[in-house]
Order: structure tokens, then sequence, then C-alpha cells
């Protein structure tokens, strides 16, 4: 439905809050050519409203990207609860895609055009050997980081500025500005999470910034650096990008209003103390 008009009469917009592991989809987005979380997640929400239904999310993530905190609308006339839509579609939908809350909502309310700000979270495994449980979950860095370095460089990330330099190059957003209100480098034993928190994000910038990051972690650059290469708003000064495997969509700010649940951030296996030191 285009925004701003009325939902024909007996039809209801829901909300949802979805988990899945990216690393089984091409992103979140429908493909033609492979699987996405959006396809599995209309087919199961389908075949629990009994007719078709189509999704809209706060952000389509990208292939192999991780969330533990998307979040979906839909707009349907068939009379369920949240809890059937939860249970119901969690009946169907593969182990890696999972919906933790659903609810009816204001026909005001859409998923991504209502957003203030998402955070991301990027988790590296800073140790000398590669992980084998999760290995998908996380990202190994094997040298190791100066954590200090790497938070000075966050400060220049925040504000409203030009993010070319991060920019992936199939971007096709039509402007390359964007409001970054946290950035911050977190080390939990041999784990190192890089946290962010925009209004928007472009394509691969959390992981373009990461892979910055990472210079400046090894000393291998000052982290004025980062400064440097905002200032001149050229990719192929910046360091290669980041692996997917690390990166996590993990909160979607909504006005409280709409009544969104508050949940922890994810992924699961970090300490819930990141969400009370992080402030």
């Amino acid at each position: 439905m285009p925004e701003g008009q009325d939902l024909p009469s007996g039809v209801s917009r829901f909300a949802a809050i979805v988990q899945y592991k990216g690393a089984d989809f091409c992103g979140f987005q429908r493909q033609k050519h492979s699987p996405s979380v959006q396809q599995e997640l209309e087919l199961a929400l389908s075949y629990v409203a009994d007719c078709p239904v189509k999704i809209h999310c706060a952000g389509r993530t990208d292939t192999a990207v991780h969330a533990s905190h998307q979040v979906i609308h839909f707009d349907t006339s068939a009379d369920r609860s949240g809890y059937s839509w939860v249970q119901g579609a969690n009946s169907q939908l593969p182990d890696s895609i999972s919906l933790i809350w659903a609810d009816k909502i204001s026909q005001d309310f859409h998923a991504r055009f209502s957003a203030g700000a998402r955070t991301y979270r990027y988790v590296i495994d800073n140790s000398p050997t590669r992980p084998a449980i999760m290995a998908a979950a996380v990202t190994w860095f094997k040298k190791p980081l100066d954590i200090s370095l790497m938070q000075q460089s966050c400060e220049y990330l925040l504000g409203e500025q030009d993010f070319s330099a991060f920019r992936g190059s199939g971007c096709q957003s039509n402007s390359p500005w964007r409001n970054v209100h946290k950035a911050n480098v977190y080390r939990r034993g041999n784990l190192v999470i890089f946290e962010i928190t925009a209004n928007a994000f472009l394509l691969h910038m959390v992981r373009n910034i990461v892979g910055s990051l990472l210079e400046v972690g090894t000393a291998r650059q000052k982290p004025q650096w980062i400064q440097q290469l905002l200032a001149q708003g050229d990719r192929c000064k910046s360091a290669a990008t980041a692996a997917p495997d690390g990166l996590y969509l993990v909160a979607v700010d909504y006005p409280g209003g709409f009544g969104l649940p508050a949940l922890a951030k994810g992924p699961v296996f970090l300490p819930a103390i990141l969400d009370i030191t992080e402030e």
C-alpha cells in the first residue's frame, strides 16, 4: 500500500521482529537466482494467512549478513493473533529464520520509513587460531588489535557527513550522506565488537568501515586516517571490505507510540552487559 493511504476495509497491518542466520541466504531481498530471507518469510506468513502476504523490512541486509532484530510489516485480511503468526510461521520456516514477536500495529507504521535509526554490530574473534564452532557467526582476525586506537578512530565517524569513502560500488542510494549517532568498539575476552548507530546505511558501509578500522587496530594506520578517508571521499583509498560473517542488524529505533517491544541487542552469544555499559 502506498505511504499515506488508508488500508482497505477488513485489512490490518502487522509488525514482526525476525532473527536469521544470513549465511544461508543471498540477503534479505527476494532474488530470482538464490534463496532469500524475504522469500522464506512470505511463504511462511502466506501459509498462516491462507493467502499471499508481501512484507516490507527495516533494512535490506546483504548476502551472508545476519540479524538478531530485523523488523518487518505486512498487511492482511487474515484474522490471526500475534502468537498465531509467530508459532505458525516458525513451524514453516527453516531453522536459520525465526519470528520472535508479532502483533497488530497502526496503519501509519512502516518498517522502513518509520524507523529513526538502525544499529549494527560487527563481531570479531581476535584470537591466534580460527574458531570452529562459530565459524560463520564471527569474523576471525588473528593479529592483535589495539582497541584504544580503534575507538579513537570512531570519533571521526560521528555526525552527518559524506560516507563515499565507505560506499560499496553497487550502491543505489541517491546520496552518500548519512548521520552516525554512535560508534564504539568493545572487547569481551577474545571478542572485539564494533557497534554503530545511524539514521541509515550505504551498501557495504559497515563492512568497509570495519576493514579500515582493522588497519588502525594493527597500527598500520593512525586513527586520523579515518578522518582523511572521509575528507577524500575515495573508496579506492580505504581498506578492503571486511567479511560479512560477523555483521548483525541488532536494533531498529521507532517512535514509542508504535509500541514495539524493547529487546536486548544480540547476537545471543554476546554478554548482556554490553547493553548496560555502552551508554
